[in-house]
């Protein structure tokens, strides 16, 4: 949390910049969503956004990490029309563009801000959320955000003892309790190595985060981790010093807690070397199947753990991967799963609270809190799901691998 103060007078001044930017000048540049109930409203129709809750929320849709923030719109869209569809309650949806970029990320809390926002998404990416998340406490607007797991995205305040923690919760794990569940998963299961080696990104939260838990539970567990290999953003293009540390030292599984751009590079890297461990990733990695320009073949037996598996023979995931199919032609990944569970939360707590649209955001956040921090709520990534009052959901990860390009739950 080094430089949080600064971190947070930095985003209010850029927020308070950009929203008087913005008034002088409109915001025809940004990249947003609106779902039926806002596009009525525009064109003069008496059932418009006044009727509707407002829920924003903020991802890259361009650059690197845009299938994350891409799935992430698509499956809240898809939830909102289904809410929509029943006739209760009326949502509409706002989502902008942050390019996986904190201080884009300020400005789109912004706009959500100004448009009136009772509740959000808040970000999909972890950097942009922690350097939001100040703004969601001060503001206090609820927020609920389907894959930012570094715990600086919850926000912990240190100067603030009574109430360290703000109004944004998780669907997805934290990072910590994502290194722990693996190193407990690969302890519970030699078969798929004994030697561990781990490639992660030094300068970022997500992955350096949950490496420091993975080490620390390994140890608990008494698993080997002969090599320790890092890179950041100056060196993320050419992994041949870590694969040939990996391979020297003997290592047959290697864990990767990183995205799956630079974990596609490393798995070519291994493939041109012959080098063939068991590869195990987290939530990071998936996404790593659409990657423009990877052959998938080359992740063949790559394992994952994540709460989300598309092959799986419930109503609920069928009816949801036949939508998400029918709207984009693709498999949906575990950022999409999570983002249709944070809408249907919201619904939930919004019904049990008996909220309408003439709260405002403050209301809103004050009876959301209290309906998360007390409700369970069943969805595509979990049965019987909780939150503990810091905004950690508590709910059970799930294996899987990828078999003839398409990830494969793994039965226990």
């Amino acid at each position: 949390m080094r430089n949080l103060s600064f971190k947070k007078a930095f985003a209010l001044t850029l927020a308070a910049v950009m929203a008087a930017s913005l008034a002088a000048c409109g915001s025809s540049g940004s990249t947003s969503s609106t779902t039926a109930a806002a596009q009525a409203a525009d064109s003069g129709s008496s059932e418009g956004s006044s009727a509707a809750i407002k829920i924003g929320g903020s991802g890259p849709l361009t650059g690197g990490a845009a299938v994350y923030g891409t799935a992430v719109k698509t499956a809240a869209e898809i939830a909102v029309e289904e809410i929509n569809a029943k006739g209760g309650q009326q949502f509409e949806l706002k989502f902008e563009d942050d390019a996986h970029d904190p201080e884009k990320a300020v400005t789109a809390y912004g706009i959500l801000k100004d448009w009136g926002m009772q509740a959000s998404l808040a970000t999909v990416t972890s950097a942009p959320g922690a350097a939001a998340a100040p703004m969601y406490k001060d503001d206090h607007i609820f927020a609920i955000t389907p894959s930012g797991s570094s715990l600086a995205v919850i926000y912990e305040d240190p100067d603030n003892s009574a109430n360290p923690f703000g109004n944004v919760f998780q669907m997805c794990f934290t990072d910590p309790n994502q290194g722990v569940a693996s190193a407990d998963y690969l302890a519970a299961h030699p078969d798929l190595g004994s030697k561990i080696a781990v490639i992660y990104k030094n300068d970022d939260n997500y992955s350096s985060g949950i490496f420091a838990k993975f080490k620390a539970e390994a140890a608990v567990k008494n698993l080997e981790i002969v090599y320790e290999g890092t890179f950041d953003d100056s060196n993320a293009s050419d992994f041949s010093v870590q694969i040939q540390k990996c391979q020297a030292a003997g290592a047959d599984v290697v864990y990767l807690p990183i995205y799956y751009e630079p974990a596609s590079l490393i798995l070519t890297k291994a493939a041109a070397e012959g080098y063939t461990p068991t590869f195990f990733g987290n939530d990071g990695m998936d996404g790593i199947l659409t990657l423009e320009g990877f052959d998938t073949s080359l992740a063949e037996g790559v394992y994952l753990l994540t709460p989300f598996s598309a092959d799986a023979s419930d109503d609920l995931t069928k009816n949801f991967v036949k939508k998400y199919q029918e709207k984009t032609g693709e498999v949906p990944n575990q950022f999409a799963a999570d983002a249709y569970d944070c809408v249907y939360a919201i619904a939930q707590a919004v019904d049990a609270a008996g909220l309408d649209a003439s709260k405002s955001p403050s209301e809103f956040c004050d009876a959301l809190v209290k309906q998360f921090t007390s409700m369970t709520f069943n969805g595509l990534t979990g049965q019987d799901m909780t939150w503990s009052e810091t905004g950690e959901v508590s709910k059970a990860p799930k294996a899987v691998v990828i078999k003839d390009g398409v990830y494969v739950g793994v039965e226990d």
